[in-house]
């Protein structure tokens, strides 16, 4: 159950308008505690999901209001789910989100190949997934989605993309190559994962590490391979508390190797210049390094 500041925070609905739709039309009426305070359920979180997707996309919540479930969902793929991917990306992340809240192998499944064949795998990545994981982090943050639910949707699009990397046929056309892998305490793969599908395409050899990977196993490979680019992520604040330790001794290992992070940290200048270290804060950027 959801908190009306969860709620609010999570459908990007104001508490005030969360009050008056419910006392004007009759939406998302919450249930009550002993002490009276408004608690929702998964079932109006897809509803406010969904209904703030139509009502952005020009349809009145009056309209919207005496809609069933059904009826929302038909609306949805007829007016929005067709169109660009500016306007359709809320549809795709309310239909990821409703699988993961619902373990519905089914829907996923759909909703992944109906976006991938409309809208391509990079930018379908770029402006659906990594907004469904953004908005999976707000549920982890409130402690409100079941680290189930999370774990069941990340499987499936880390099995989605490993499928994409097996289709590959490697064909090396680049003379340099790319060490990717994540840090101590850093579990989130999948956009580790994405950027090894990206590199491949491109023609680079790849060596990949994997998630939560022991910074004195890099000795091992500094010893025995010339690594000419390291890319590596810090997503969890877990990895986050020790990421300049990372840093500086990824630098001391590998200091004639090109190192990038994939992180929203603002870190000193000065010691990301020492460590010859750059970030990277979206996909466009990594992009535009690998295809010079």
């Amino acid at each position: 159950m959801y908190s009306i500041d969860q709620f609010s925070k999570i459908t990007n609905i104001n508490k005030l308008v969360l009050r008056t739709w419910e006392n004007r039309y009759g939406l998302f009426k919450a249930s009550r505690t002993s002490t009276n305070i408004r608690v929702y359920s998964d079932d109006l979180l897809i509803q406010a999901l969904n209904i703030k997707t139509l009502n952005e996309n020009g349809y009145k919540i009056s309209f919207l209001a005496k809609k069933k479930h059904s009826e929302l969902n038909e609306l949805l793929e007829e007016k929005v789910a067709n169109k660009n991917i500016n306007k359709s990306a809320d549809y795709y992340v309310n239909k990821f989100l409703e699988a993961a809240v619902n373990y519905d192998t089914v829907l996923f499944e759909k909703t992944y190949k109906n976006g991938v064949e409309k809208f391509g795998v990079i930018d379908f990545y770029q402006n659906v997934i990594l907004l469904t994981f953004s908005k999976i982090g707000l549920f982890w943050l409130t402690n409100r989605i079941n680290p189930g639910q999370e774990h069941f949707l990340s499987e499936l699009m880390k099995q989605k993309i490993l499928s994409a990397i097996d289709k590959k046929n490697p064909v090396i056309t680049q003379s340099k190559n790319w060490l990717l892998f994540l840090p101590p305490s850093e579990y989130h793969e999948i956009g580790l994962i994405f950027a090894k599908l990206l590199l491949i395409q491109n023609g680079y050899e790849v060596i990949y590490l994997g998630a939560n990977v022991p910074l004195k196993s890099l000795d091992h490979i500094a010893q025995k391979k010339s690594i000419d680019n390291i890319l590596f992520f810090s997503i969890s604040n877990f990895s986050k508390e020790n990421i300049i330790n990372s840093i500086e001794y990824i630098h001391s290992r590998f200091k004639k190797s090109k190192k990038f992070l994939v992180s929203d940290l603002h870190l000193e200048p000065k010691i990301m210049k020492k460590a010859k270290t750059n970030i990277i804060s979206n996909i466009n950027q990594f992009l535009n390094i690998i295809q010079k």
